[in-house]
């Protein structure tokens, strides 16, 4: 009876136990459940259908059958793994409630926003992998608190912020931070995480130094900074605490100072990449004893000396780089001799010579050769030519010469050949379409004849480039056909001729078209296949329109091309309208430029419509009416260019409302009113061009335009006076306001402008004289003030305008001394013509200058005092002796009353006095000539009226007779005889000024020898 009951009491305990088990397991399989469902409602993005369809509560299935995810012994979730799912969303908290979970994997979706500081409840979490979604926001702190955790990775998405602190993840293996937004130091205590094997930062922002505290983890085996802002040196220890060590990748960073030479004690490195630092001094020869390494990566840096022969030992090297490093002198023959090696990258230095003939032989595994951008000679293809493994090719800008052998035609894996910019000469090998390539670039060298059709048949070609050849002949018909797989075509400066095959509409994958400079006739064919089309470039042809004098249908079928960013027809014989349809080109156009192509009619206000465009070019065409105000919508346009045109009308205010228009051309054409006044607000002008039209009115206010560097209105009908504002053009290179009506003076002010290069107010009506401050303009190389009314003198300032090569004042009013100094000796008698009142050299053509009367030192009037005081004396007294006889004989017969006056009152006068006074001794003043000279009246500057007797010295007795009134000096003056003020002489001029007897006869008193002066010669 006991043992029953003692069974019956068993089975009633494991009865109880077992409701108990299975009521806590259906309680924890709820609680995973929530949290899943949870996640689930936060989903916004499932393109698969994958959770819609399998993560449901209907159906029988128990939570851990569903996809991503994997329970335990416990029926506890251990594991959700839904990477690559395309799932959109954001992530719920309650994903924090798995508290078994060991493995989380959302990589390869598309989550957004934060990741929740509820994840720190994961305390058995080992891996968590985030990456590849666009997560934002700081790198989560809550996964330095999950200490279990062996791989983090957040790869590839947007967080931002510092690197959190990770010091008690001391079991972490793998450090996965990359491409994210991360900035700040690399923190120290990474250095203490000693399980670390792989740390990978690169494609972020950090700053600073790398810690040295890195360079003691011991089971380090990859290490990845690529691409930060990291700066400061590498430790000279980095391989000492490195065993493991297989890869290091620094490369695009602001590293500094030599490679250490420690670095060959990596003997396990397999991957070195340093490019594009700072570093400098000799590549370490220790690099030769790593000999497990595969790829060395050192271009970009400031190395100096030679690649180390030591790089040659490296028989496990698969791919090696040292571009841009200023490398000179020969070509490296011992990197040729590692037959491991696949790729060779050697481009953008200046190295010289050619390629060891037996490269062949030696690299067995050439794949990929980089030399473009050297100066390599020699013939390079026939070398190559057994490198069977060889798919891409690149020797572009070099010097390399010969032709390309038929037997290219069997290197069958050649898929990328790069020959541009080289001396090549003959023609294209019909054997190069044999060739499944990818690439072809054979531009600017000097083939010629035409291109084989074979070429145009391979079908895998993406590029084919053969611009800038000797090429002739006409495209095939149907090489659209044939090249379905066609992104770029260029067949610029050539010789072909021909149409433009209508087919090519058929290639419907080209971006990129440029044809120009070739003799391609007929009209343009449809492109409005050709969506994925870009650039249009078919300038300086021979093509056409439809028809003459029609609207121009090519354009409506472009409107299926709405890729179009530019389209470039200049040059061609379009002969026709721009029909409305133009407006409907892409909103993705940036240049439109149709330059030269005899474009009639107006320019339809449709063109308003093009939102993106940035260059309006359509000048040099007929076009007629009015500039359409419609372009005022164009926000984004920078250049306008409807010069040579014969439009019509205002100007209009609309072009204001276009706040990025930097360069402006509407000159020869008929524009008339005035000059829109808000062009001078518009601070984003560089150039304006509005000369040659008919604009009238005086100039607004663009002296505020600071930044502006070109400004011209020439030819126009503009008045006024120019403003001394200009002075705020500060950045102005070529100012010309030529043939207008401007008047008054040349602003001073304008010698401020020291950025001027070239300067004209020719032919206007400006008065006064040219400003001293133009000696300040020292990079003025053009300078033209001609056919004004200037007076006054050049300004000796002038001669210091060292760079000026072109000067022109003729046809003004200038006086005085043509400069002699600085460039002013290589100009001719072109740029002072017209000038009646210049003097200077004979080669100006105009009178030699007078040498003016100087003011001598008190020294030298007592030295020559003491020679001349004594004659002067006798002279005097024989002369009173002679006169006292004489009166003394005539008294009887009559009496003569003679009076003693005081002397005349003597002056210096200079040239330039008696060139003023006279005015340029002009015709108007003449009072007459005799046989040695001419007479003029003037007004000397305190108003004294003067005569001046001007001796012409060509002729040999009119200096004497100058000379002989000079020797006689006296005090004596009788009141019917003209007073001597002053003379002026010199070996090219000489006068006498004498006081104005407005009654009398002048050749009674000026051809009289019956008086005396005082004169000073000089």
């Amino acid at each position: 009876m006991e043992k029953p009951c003692f069974h019956i009491a068993v089975i009633i305990l494991l009865s109880c136990f077992s409701v108990c088990c299975f009521g806590q397991a259906h309680l924890n399989l709820t609680s995973d459940e929530e949290a899943l469902l949870a996640f689930k409602s936060r989903i916004t993005s499932d393109p698969l259908n994958i959770l819609a369809s399998n993560w449901s509560t209907t159906g029988p299935s128990s939570v851990c059958s569903w996809i991503g995810v994997s329970c335990g012994v416990k029926e506890r979730i251990i594991a959700l793994n839904l990477s690559g799912l395309s799932l959109g969303g954001t992530i719920d908290p309650r994903l924090g409630n798995l508290t078994f979970l060991s493995s989380l994997d959302l990589s390869l979706n598309r989550f957004t926003g934060h990741v929740p500081d509820e994840l720190s409840r994961l305390r058995r979490l080992k891996d968590i992998n985030l990456g590849f979604n666009n997560f934002t926001g700081d790198v989560p702190s809550c996964l330095g608190s999950i200490t279990r955790l062996e791989y983090v990775s957040l790869r590839n998405n947007s967080f931002t912020g510092a690197i959190p602190n990770l010091l008690n993840l001391s079991k972490l293996v793998i450090l996965e931070l990359s491409y994210n937004s991360i900035h700040g130091n690399i923190p120290k205590e990474i250095g203490n995480i000693s399980t670390l094997e792989s740390l990978d930062l690169k494609y972020n922002q950090l700053t600073g130094s790398i810690p040295s505290s890195i360079f003691n983890l011991s089971y380090l085996e990859k290490f990845d900074l690529t691409n930060n802002s990291l700066s400061g040196l590498i430790p000279m220890e980095i391989c000492d605490n490195f065993p493991r060590l297989r890869g290091v990748s620094f490369s695009l960073n602001q590293l500094s100072g030599p490679i250490p030479p420690g670095i060959s004690k990596c003997r396990a490195l397999q991957h070195l990449s340093l490019s594009f630092n700072k570093f400098s001094g000799s590549i370490p020869k220790g690099i030769g004893e790593l000999k497990m390494l595969k790829n060395l990566y050192l271009g970009a840096n400031n190395f100096e000396g030679a690649i180390p022969q030591e790089i040659g030992n490296l028989s496990n090297l698969e791919m090696f780089s040292i571009r841009r490093s200023s490398l000179t002198g020969k070509l490296p023959s011992f990197i040729f001799n590692i037959s491991s090696l696949k790729q060779i990258d050697l481009s953008y230095n200046s190295l010289s010579g050619s390629l060891p003939p037996d490269i062949h032989h030696n690299l067995p595994n050439l794949e990929q050769l980089y030399l473009h951008s050297n100066r390599l000679t020699g013939q390079v293809l026939s070398i190559l030519l057994d490198c069977k493994k060889l798919w891409l090719l690149q020797l572009k800008d070099n010097q390399f010469t010969g032709t390309i052998p038929k037997q290219v035609g069997n290197m069958t894996q050649l898929k990328i050949l790069y020959l541009w910019g080289n001396n090549m000469t003959g023609e294209i090998p019909s054997e190069l379409g044999n060739l499944n390539l990818e690439r072809l670039a054979v531009g600017a060298n000097k083939f010629f004849g035409t291109v084989p059709y074979s070429i145009f048949n391979i079908s895998t070609l993406i590029e084919l480039e053969l611009g800038f050849n000797l090429f002739t002949g006409k495209l095939p018909a149907n090489m659209g056909y044939s090249l379905p797989n066609l992104e770029f075509l260029y067949l610029s400066v050539n010789s072909f001729s021909g149409p433009i095959p209508r087919s090519i509409s058929n290639a419907s994958k080209l971006s990129i078209i440029a044809m120009s400079s070739n003799s391609f006739t007929g009209p343009l064919p449809d492109f409005s296949n050709l969506r994925l089309i870009q650039r249009l470039i078919i300038p300086e042809n021979n093509l056409t329109g439809e028809a003459p004098d029609q609207e121009l249908r090519f354009f409506s079928s472009l409107q299926n091309c709405r890729n179009l960013e530019m389209l470039e027809l200049s040059l061609n014989q379009l002969n026709g309208m721009l029909p409305r349809s133009v407006g409907n080109l892409s909103t993705s156009l940036q240049m439109f430029r149709a330059i030269g192509c005899k474009i009639k009619g107006s320019i339809p206000a449709e063109i308003g419509n093009l939102s993106s465009l940035k260059s309006l070019l359509l000048d040099h065409n007929e076009l007629t009416g009015s500039i359409p105000q419609e372009l005022g919508k164009l926000k984004q346009v920078e250049l306008v260019t409807l010069d040579h045109n014969r439009l019509e009308g205002q100007i209009p205010t609309d072009l204001c409302q276009i706040s990025r228009l930097g360069e402006l051309y509407l000159s020869n054409n008929v524009l008339n009113g005035t000059i829109p006044a808000c062009l001078g607000e518009l601070k984003s002008l560089r150039k304006i061009l509005l000369d040659s039209n008919r604009l009238t009115s005086s100039v607004p206010n663009l002296w505020n335009l600071t930044d502006v560097w070109a400004l011209n209105l020439s030819t126009n009908l503009l008045s006024g006076q120019i403003s001394s504002d200009i002075e705020n053009l500060k950045a102005i290179i070529n100012l010309d306001l030529s043939r207008n009506r401007f008047s008054g003076d040349i602003p001073s002010s304008i010698g401020s402008i020291d950025s001027l290069v070239t300067l004209s107010f020719a032919h206007n009506n400006l008065q006064g004289t040219i400003p001293q401050s133009l000696g300040g303009l020292r990079g003025l190389e053009s300078l033209d003030l001609s056919n004004n009314n200037l007076s006054g003198s050049i300004p000796r300032s002038l001669e210091a305008l060292t760079s000026l090569q072109y000067f022109d004042v003729s046809h003004n009013r200038l006086a005085g001394e043509i400069p002699n100094g600085g460039h002013f000796a290589n100009f001719t008698a072109q740029s002072f013509k017209q000038n009646n009142a210049l003097c200077g050299p004979a080669r100006f053509r105009v009178p030699q200058c007078k040498v003016q009367t100087v003011r001598r030192s008190s020294s030298k009037h007592i030295s020559l005092i003491k020679y001349i005081a004594a004659p002067i004396v006798l002279a005097i007294s024989a002369v009173a002796a002679t006169l006292w006889l004489l009166r003394m004989r005539k008294l009887s017969k009559k009496q003569l009353h003679v009076e003693i006056s005081p002397l005349v009152a003597w002056r210096r006068v200079s040239y330039q006095e008696l060139q003023q006074a006279t005015e340029d001794f002009s015709a108007i003043n003449s009072l007459g000539s005799g046989s040695f000279g001419s007479v003029f009246k003037g007004t000397l500057s305190d108003g004294l009226n003067v005569a001046v007797k001007v001796f012409n010295i060509q002729l040999e007795r009119a200096v004497k007779s100058f000379d002989v009134e000079c020797e006689i000096l006296s005090t004596v003056r009788h009141r019917n005889l003209v007073g001597v003020i002053s003379c002026c002489s010199n070996t090219d001029f000489k006068a006498l000024v004498l006081e104005h007897m407005p009654n009398g006869s002048l050749e009674k008193w000026l051809y009289s020898h019956n008086y005396c002066w005082i004169c000073c010669k000089d």
